[in-house]
């Protein structure tokens, strides 16, 4: 659908092919294949449903009844939040889709003092381009519970 810009000329706007929703209603783990690319000991689509559920907040990007990316938040409701995940499947990367996702997650947690994530070097650009600051992180992993699968 073309509109006109401020200068006369016409723009082509597309609307995305998904859509962002922060409910779980009806989620399946069958509709969550294809995430924690490279993760030596990724969590089932059955964890990950139980990870999503935990969580504060959750946005995620659906196309076609397939979720194509999310973001999760942890937080006390009150003062804090933590961004521990945000990811798009790879054919979606480069779209949009995880610039929008955070879009709507920072709307979600917009009452509260403090917003808080982690990211590798290469990523802080990105971060900073939603408005984000660089600061410190200090963290621990046990990458042999790297799956998340309940423990006896």
């Amino acid at each position: 659908m073309p509109h006109a810009r401020a200068d006369g000329t016409l723009a082509f706007v597309t609307q995305p092919s998904y859509s962002l929703t922060t409910s779980l209603d009806g989620m399946t783990p069958e509709q969550l294949h294809g995430f924690f690319v490279d993760w030596p000991n990724p969590p089932t689509p059955d964890t990950f449903l139980r990870l999503l559920r935990g969580s504060y907040r959750v946005v995620l990007a659906v196309q076609d009844g397939q979720v194509i990316g999310f973001v999760q938040a942890v937080s006390d409701g009150v003062l804090t939040a933590y961004i521990p995940l945000l990811e798009v499947l790879p054919e979606w990367q480069g779209r949009g889709v995880g610039r929008a996702l955070m879009t709507r997650m920072q709307e979600e947690l917009r009452h509260l003092y403090a917003v808080d994530l982690g990211c590798d070097d290469h990523l802080v650009p990105y971060y900073e381009g939603l408005g984000m600051r660089r600061g410190t992180l200090m963290f621990t992993r046990k990458y042999a519970r790297q799956d998340g699968a309940p423990t006896g």
